[in-house]
């Protein structure tokens, strides 16, 4: 059996040693993530480059996301590096304090804005809501609070306001630098953090484009005001995938309502052939233990059977104790929720038409396969377009991506259930494609004789969208894959 739901894992300290990167790769990670809100544009780019060799030296495609760090609504620092808090006393934010001499009394704030967003009796949240503070006055360069829910706090943490409303824009002035480190790495995916409305998405491809960068764009749901119902739909309409970022948006909207909200994300995303990302402290406690929390297993399982794509490793990872060993507990998880029925079963735009024939195709091809028994599918694709759409539809069945395009083979391994092959179709008539793929999948042991495969292709090899054909093939029948049957392979007739 092969992992359907795809590993996401953060690079950074923890990853760098050549050993501990070669063992995340066998142990199955499919994404790696550059996390842009530390390190400098070299490490970054020495990383992506790295990482490329090495999944190439194990004969695997290992995509690359870059996750912008977005507006920094955090505090300062203070003198001693923390202070503790007490329930009840008087603490206040002020723009005016230098940025290294907060104290138990006040702290600076890298967000300039926050006097002009909040107003008395709004609940403001720091260290992903360890920290309480009651908005009780307001001036223009003071937020004075009242400590409802004390502790330690340190530097640099990060800020939110219960119910969101915050008007930081997504994009600052180092994203838009970041965007142009991003095209020179050629990332796969841009993940753009705090996006308020699809402007936002919108703004961050064109940021991509124009820096000569092709990759996808992933949108980061982590406010409250992107899980509204029509925000929430032109968001996911035009990105290419979004991420459920569980630490901001459970702090926003809190912790009670974040399961819903998960569900409801990945049900969207997928049902608007969305690809979708579930993220944030999916299996924390291993950033020092060797296994997971029982809780954690359940976590990741339940996001497998809600259909996400892909599962998410941050500190596990990036800072951990034990990195390849999260890889593989994740992907040991992810296999045994997959062989659940609720995971292989569909009804995805069963009564929905189709606005492309590309995408008929695909839909034609999962409906075939779900209910013939067929043991994998093999789509000639040269976007990935095709094999996007079939990954919308829960199936137990392999889907191979085959193209020469290095760029699209990246772009799958984000996608559920899809398994890049490098495959140039050029040259080849129909009958030597058939056999070539055929071929391709007995050699990687997803198919053995006697199974029936489904392969898709388009007429005019290299034109993008250009898939219109669907062919079952039984494997090691001479009538398709013997040239001693068939007068002339080049007219075969490919709507059979």
């Amino acid at each position: 059996m092969v992992r359907r739901t795809k590993i996401v894992a953060t690079l950074g300290p923890s990853t760098d040693d050549p050993k501990v990167l070669d063992e995340m790769i066998r142990a199955g990670v499919d994404v790696v993530r550059l996390n842009f809100s530390h390190g400098t544009a070299e490490e970054h780019k020495n990383r992506a480059e790295f990482v490329r060799n090495r999944s190439r030296a194990h004969g695997r495609q290992v995509g690359v996301l870059v996750d912008l760090q977005g507006p920094k609504i955090r505090i300062e620092k203070f003198k001693q590096g923390k202070v503790v808090l007490e329930n009840g006393q008087n603490f206040t934010l002020d723009i005016n304090c230098p940025k290294c001499e907060g104290d138990e009394h006040r702290v600076g704030i890298a967000y300039k804005d926050l006097p002009k967003d909040v107003s008395r009796g709004d609940v403001l949240l720091l260290d992903d809501g360890c920290i309480i503070l009651w908005v009780n006055h307001v001036t223009d360069t003071q937020v004075q609070c009242r400590v409802d829910s004390g502790g330690e706090l340190s530097n640099n943490k990060g800020i939110n306001r219960q119910g969101g409303g915050l008007s930081a824009h997504s994009l600052t002035d180092k994203d838009r630098e970041d965007i142009k480190v991003a095209a020179e790495i050629q990332t796969d995916y841009l993940a753009i953090s705090f996006p308020r409305c699809a402007d936002d998405v919108r703004e961050a491809k064109d940021l991509l484009k124009s820096a000569g960068g092709r990759g996808g764009i992933i949108a980061k749901i982590e406010r409250a005001e992107a899980l509204e119902e029509e925000t929430l739909k032109e968001i996911i309409a035009v990105s290419d995938a979004v991420m459920i970022a569980r630490g901001d948006l459970g702090v926003e909207i809190g912790d009670a309502e974040l399961p819903a909200a998960q569900k409801r994300i990945i049900q969207m995303s997928r049902s608007a052939n969305a690809v979708v990302i579930t993220a944030t402290q999916m299996m924390r406690s291993m950033v020092h233990n060797p296994l997971p929390t029982r809780a954690e297993v359940f976590d990741v399982a339940n996001a497998v059977l809600d259909g996400t794509d892909a599962v998410m490793l941050s500190e596990e990872t990036a800072m951990g104790d034990y990195p390849a060993k999260a890889v593989a507990a994740m992907s040991r998880i992810c296999m045994e929720a997959e062989k659940q029925d609720l995971a292989k079963i569909s009804d995805h735009r069963i009564n929905t038409k189709f606005g492309r024939i590309d995408e008929a195709i695909a839909m034609a091809t999962m409906y075939t396969a779900n209910h013939l028994g067929v043991k994998a599918i093999a789509a000639l694709t040269e976007s990935g377009s095709t094999t996007q759409w079939m990954s919308r539809i829960s199936s137990g069945i392999p889907i191979y991506a085959l193209t020469k395009y290095v760029e699209t083979r990246r772009k799958v391994t984000l996608y559920r259930g899809v398994y890049p092959v490098s495959f140039d179709a050029e040259c080849r008539t129909a009958f030597e494609t058939n056999q070539e793929v055929t071929d391709e999948l007995l050699r990687r042991g997803a198919i053995r004789n006697g199974d029936l495969i489904i392969i898709t292709r388009g007429d005019q090899v290299g034109l993008m969208g250009g898939t219109n054909l669907m062919k079952i093939i039984c494997v090691g029948d001479k009538c398709y894959l013997s040239k001693e049957n068939i007068i002339d392979p080049e007219n075969i007739n490919e709507t059979d």
